[in-house]
């Protein structure tokens, strides 16, 4: 159809550290951090994604670098739009005249007000038509998980922000969790684990390559270790230490402890019938904390049901948005189409 060349379907999985672009017929355009460095003194955008988060911790007086989104809430709405307006521009290079249809993933406890701060943005931001997945659903989609069949599959997003616990069976979530503990907590943890332990002020570049380097669920085989620099908080000099795997593992345990939880009450909460499904078909890891190293393991022994990562889990609530908006009338049911009910208390 000649309307498709000016029609643009759009999938944004706009995630509390990263957000990441879907386009119908290229794949995925764009993964860059969730991270605007704004002048104060003009009110002006210096920098978006990638440019921004070179800038972190690094910056003078006169320029924040700001996350527009805290746990995968809507914290600035400025820099919100903005942030989806330079998205957009990046998805209609070349392009004159454009009308664009946006699905974006949202987790799932979001109330009315704060689904609405998220349509409003990406409408202001040039979004012709927005439509809202919940992010379980989204991520089931891209890593093709049978969530249209009658049975359990239970999906563990680990985020930035937020870790998003769903069951979910004949195309619906049944019992869904929604924690504010994730990548940035676990990041967190270890900040304040290195201030205690070694009397070392660190930023959070430092904590998330602590993390991704020799952070892990579950003991290791090999022994890792990692040098890092900070200030030291005695003498306010520059100060280098030695960090082992088995701290990093202490500081961040009970972070870990209140998602293997949170699984569980999941699980509690589910009818019998699909809880023997969740024992055959075990438990799906994805977003960025599932990349811990051993946490699958953590999981399934504290569970004891199968825990597997799926393949390519950074992506898959992206490519699960591009899929949904690929086909919107097929996947029609999977959009948030009515704002929740108000809780009336009499």
């Amino acid at each position: 159809m000649i309307l498709d060349y000016f029609i643009k379907d759009i999938g944004i999985d706009l995630g509390t550290a990263n957000s990441l672009v879907y386009v119908k017929n290229q794949g995925i355009i764009l993964n860059q951090p969730s991270l605007a460095a704004v002048n104060n003194k003009t009110g002006q955008i210096v920098a978006i994604g990638e440019e921004a988060k070179r800038m972190l911790g690094r910056t003078p007086a006169h320029i924040s670098v700001i996350k527009p989104l805290i746990n995968a809430v809507v914290s600035d709405f400025e820099i919100t739009k903005e942030t989806i307006r330079h998205f957009l521009k990046k998805a209609n290079r070349n392009r004159t005249f454009n009308y664009c249809r946006v699905a974006i993933g949202i987790p799932t406890n979001l109330t009315e007000v704060e689904r609405k701060s998220v349509e409003d943005a990406a409408l202001l931001a040039g979004a012709a038509k927005i439509y809202l997945i919940e992010e379980p659903i989204a991520a089931a989609l891209g890593a093709r998980l049978p969530i249209d069949e009658a049975l359990a599959t239970i999906i563990v997003d680990i985020g930035g922000g937020t870790t998003e616990v769903a069951v979910i069976s004949m195309g619906g979530i049944v019992t869904a969790k929604s924690l504010k503990i994730a990548g940035d907590k676990l990041n967190e943890d270890i900040i304040r684990f290195i201030r205690e332990e070694f009397k070392l002020a660190i930023g959070e570049p430092t904590a998330e390559e602590l993390k991704i380097a020799i952070g892990s669920a579950v003991p290791l085989e090999e022994r890792l270790e990692l040098t890092i620099r900070g200030r030291d908080m005695a003498t306010g000099l520059p100060k280098e230490v030695v960090v082992k795997a088995s701290q990093i593992r202490a500081a961040i345990s009970r972070s870990l402890k209140a998602i293997v939880e949170s699984i569980k009450e999941t699980i509690e909460l589910t009818p019998p019938e699909l809880v023997g499904d969740i024992l055959k078909t075990g438990v799906y890891l994805c977003g960025g904390g599932s990349l811990l190293k051993g946490i699958d393991q953590l999981i399934e022994r504290e569970v004891s049901v199968k825990a597997t990562v799926v393949e390519d889990p950074l992506t898959c609530v992206v490519r699960g948005t591009g899929i949904a908006i690929e086909d919107i009338q097929k996947h029609s049911r999977f959009f948030i189409t009515t704002l929740k009910p108000r809780e009336i208390n009499i």
